[in-house]
């Protein structure tokens, strides 16, 4: 590997993992709105067959009926809030390489980059957190059909006003355990197939675009293998009544098994996992394709 494939910037980090961002939203939109629709789609009367029968033909009549547009509806809310996020992601993992590199080059090892990922779900649970707890509500509310909350600002300003910032920001701790580990496991997956894949005397900075997209994608699924679990119990906690659960998670969690069983901390795997794949490798392909317009334009930054 060269000497300055190997130097990491943090800034082009920040710049890059925007970049990231968007790609992987405009490359997940489609399957989200397709899961949405399926989801919400309402129960057919006796005798009946469903509107969609599954994510295929729902695929097929969106486009059909609306065209390529029709997979795209909705999409500036998370472009607003995925791009920052990434950005964020992405700039925490350069600066947790760059806090253990004893020289600007030095290649870290697997356990170090893991470490590295960890910081960066530190990092972005600031964010994340408040507008996990947000959307939760605010996706709970409209299937129940009662209207509390006018908006994700109104809904921040109501949780302000009931338990202050306590109330915006609970499931803090579960948001961490979510993201750490999936994060660090995020980075370090990607590194390691990035290395696995590159072929001998080539730099990994040189990849082909198949296998970027290869190890962006698994790097995806591998994150979300981790991620599930701690997802489910965090949104059952973040949408629960105050008081509910007076222990946090492990009253989650002994609820959860008791009622459901082992299999329920993985509900919505197939869904998750059939988007993290193309989501997460157009995110690292645009994240690495950001990285080199930025060190041609930038080398010394």
């Amino acid at each position: 590997m060269s000497e300055e494939s190997k130097r990491v910037s943090v800034t082009k980090n920040f710049f890059a993992g925007g970049v990231g961002g968007v790609c992987l939203v405009f490359a997940g939109h489609p399957l989200d709105t397709i899961k949405v629709r399926i989801q919400t789609q309402p129960k057919p009367s006796p005798g009946e067959l469903p509107f969609y029968s599954g994510t295929f033909d729902c695929f097929k009549k969106t486009l059909a009926k609306e065209g390529v547009k029709g997979l795209y509806k909705g999409m500036a809310a998370p472009i607003l809030g995925v791009t920052p996020m990434y950005a964020i992601c992405f700039f925490g993992f350069g600066l947790g390489v760059k806090l253990q590199q004893k020289t600007p080059n030095e290649k870290l090892t697997y356990p170090q980059l893991f470490a590295a990922g960890m910081l960066s779900g530190v990092c972005t649970t600031v964010i994340m957190a408040p507008g996990e707890r947000i959307k939760c509500l605010l996706q709970i509310q409209a299937t129940s059909g009662e209207t509390k909350y006018s908006g994700p600002i109104d809904c921040a300003k109501q949780l302000y006003r009931e338990a202050g910032i306590r109330g915006v920001y609970k499931g803090t701790v579960l948001t961490l355990m979510r993201d750490v580990p999936a994060t660090g496991m995020y980075f370090m997956t990607y590194d390691w197939l990035k290395t696995t894949l590159t072929p001998e005397g080539k730099s990994p900075s040189d990849l082909s675009v198949p296998r970027v997209l290869f190890a962006g994608g698994m790097a995806g699924v591998f994150n979300w293998a981790v991620a599930i679990p701690p997802d489910v119990l965090k949104s059952r906690f973040q949408t629960a009544p105050a008081g509910k659960y007076p222990n946090g998670f492990r009253d989650v969690l002994r609820e959860l098994i008791r009622e459901e069983g082992v299999a329920s901390l993985y509900k919505g795997f197939t869904a998750v996992m059939i988007r993290a794949f193309p989501a997460n490798a157009a995110c690292f392909l645009g994240y690495e394709l950001a990285m080199k317009f930025l060190n041609w334009l930038a080398p010394n930054l």
